[in-house]
C-alpha cells in the first residue's frame, strides 16, 4: 500500500500526527475540515506523487530518471499549490515502484527492489467542474486551474463515448450526448433540457460521473492483475518514442506533456485512481447519497481502484458509514427478506469493508491531520462537520433562552 508524509506545506505544518507523519493511502481516503486547512493540498500532492511515480516507472525522465529539484517543483505547481514551498516543507511518497523524497529543498529518488507496482489511470476532478457544464468550451479559456482543462479533455472523451440514453444515477434522470450539434441533453419525468440550462447540481455531477464511469470501464484487467499490462517489446518501442518527444528540442514543455500522458493512454492499466473535490457539491442530501453509490460501485469494480475525497458534508460520512455497515450485514446469514431490505437501503456493489476506509480530519489551527476515531470501522459521529451542526443547535438554544427571558 502507498503512503505518503507531509510536513510544512502550505496550510499543513506537523502534517499527519501517527504513524511517525506516514499516512496510508487506502482504497478510499476521506479528508474534512474547515476551507483553509489543507484538504485539497493533501489530496492534491498524492495525485501529483502518484503521477509522477507513474511517469518514473514508464521512464518519461530519461533513461537514469533524473529528476531536478526544480522540475519536481514544477509538477506541483502544476495543482497550483507551487507557492506553498518553505524551507522546511518535507514531502514524501513511499509507493509500490518508487520512494519519493522532498527534503531541505532536495529531491531523491529509489527504486525498490520488490516491484509492486499496478499502473494506474489517474483522475483529478477539481471543484470549479462546474465550468466544463456551463461554458460550451473551456479550453478557450485562459487562467484557469490545469487540472481542469485535463479534466475537460477527459469528460470530452466520455461523452464521445457515450451512446444513446445514458442512465444517470440521481432521480431517474438521463443525459444524451448529440455529437452532431454537440448538445448535452438531461431527461426525466416530463422534462427535457439543455446541460448548459441545467441546475447546478446536474452541471457538477454529469460531468463527474460520466469521466469517472468512462475511466473506469476503460481499464483492461489481465487475470494476474500484472504490474505492467504491457509486453516487454511494447515497452520498449514505448520507451523509444519517449526519448524521442524528450530530445526534440522543437516540442515545448505543454507538448511533451500531452505526447507522454497519448503515450500513456496506450498502455492498459490496471487501476483508476479517481480523486475528486467535494462530490456533494450543489446535490440535495439523497442525490448526494445516489453519487455516493455510485463513485462506491466505480471504485468497487477492481480491487485495485482508489477513491479520495474531499468533502464538507456531513452526508457523505453518513452515507459512507451505511455502506460499511451494508456491507458487514451482507457477509452475515441473512433470510430472503432481510437481504432485500438491505438491498433497498444500499446496493450491494456499493457496500464498503471497514479495513479499507480512512477519514482524516485537517485542524486549520495547528496544521495537523489526524484520524476521525471509529467504532467497529464506523466513523465516529464526533467529527467536525457534526460539531458544528451540533453548535448550530446549541446557538439556537441559546436564542430560544433569551427569547424566554423577555
Amino acid at each position: 500500500m502507498s503512503r505518503i508524509r507531509i510536513k510544512h506545506f502550505g496550510p499543513i505544518k506537523e502534517g499527519y500526527s501517527n504513524n511517525d507523519g506516514w499516512l496510508e493511502i487506502k482504497n478510499l481516503c476521506v479528508f474534512i475540515g474547515t476551507q483553509g486547512s489543507g484538504k485539497s493540498t493533501v489530496a492534491k500532492l498524492i495525485s501529483t506523487l502518484i503521477w509522477i511515480e507513474k511517469a518514473l516507472v514508464r521512464g518519461d525522465f530519461g533513461a537514469n530518471n533524473k529528476f531536478s529539484t526544480a522540475r519536481f517543483r514544477r509538477h506541483v505547481a502544476y495543482q497550483n499549490i507551487g507557492s506553498y514551498f518553505n524551507e522546511k516543507s518535507i514531502i514524501e511518497y513511499d509507493g509500490g515502484a518508487f520512494f519519493i523524497s522532498y527534503r531541505e529543498s532536495k529531491v531523491t529518488i529509489h527504486k525498490h527492489k520488490a516491484d509492486t507496482y499496478v499502473f494506474p489511470k489517474i483522475m483529478y476532478v477539481p471543484s470549479e467542474r462546474n465550468l466544463v457544464s456551463s461554458v460550451i468550451n473551456v479550453n478557450d479559456l485562459q487562467g484557469l486551474p490545469q487540472t481542469l482543462y485535463t479534466f475537460s479533455r477527459e469528460y470530452d472523451l466520455a461523452l464521445r463515448d457515450t451512446k444513446g440514453l445514458v442512465p444517470l444515477p440521481i432521480n431517474g434522470s438521463n443525459v444524451e450526448y448529440k455529437k452532431g450539434s454537440k448538445d448535452i441533453i438531461i431527461s426525466g419525468d416530463g422534462y427535457t433540457v439543455s446541460l448548459l440550462e441545467a441546475s447546478s447540481g446536474f452541471q457538477s455531477f454529469v460531468p463527474l460521473y460520466l469521466v469517472s464511469n468512462f475511466l473506469s470501464n476503460s481499464l483492461t484487467i489481465t487475470g494476474d492483475n500484472a504490474t505492467k499490462n504491457i509486453s516487454i517489446n511494447q515497452e520498449k518501442r514505448i520507451q523509444k518514442d519517449i526519448q524521442k518527444i524528450l530530445s526534440n528540442p522543437k516540442l515545448s514543455e505543454d507538448v511533451k506533456k500531452a505526447s507522454l500522458e497519448f503515450l500513456s493512454s496506450g498502455t492498459k492499466p490496471a487501476a483508476f485512481i479517481n480523486i475528486v473535490e467535494e462530490p456533494e457539491q450543489n446535490l440535495f442530501p439523497s442525490s448526494q447519497h445516489q453519487i455516493i453509490n455510485s463513485l462506491l460501485e466505480i471504485k468497487n469494480r477492481n480491487a485495485n481502484n482508489k477513491l479520495i475525497l474531499t468533502t464538507h458534508s456531513p452526508y457523505i460520512i453518513t452515507y459512507l458509514s451505511i455502506a460499511i455497515q451494508g456491507g458487514s450485514l451482507m457477509n452475515k446469514d441473512l433470510s430472503e427478506s432481510a437481504l432485500n431490505k438491505l438491498r433497498s437501503v444500499v446496493p450491494e456493489r456499493a457496500t464498503l469493508k471497514a479495513e479499507e476506509i480512512a477519514v482524516f480530519q485537517l485542524d486549520q489551527k495547528n496544521g495537523e491531520i489526524n484520524d476521525l476515531p471509529n467504532f467497529e470501522g464506523i466513523p465516529s459521529d464526533s467529527n467536525y462537520l457534526n460539531q458544528f451542526l451540533s453548535e448550530g443547535n446549541v446557538q439556537f438554544d441559546t436564542l430560544l433562552e433569551i427569547e424566554q427571558e423577555l
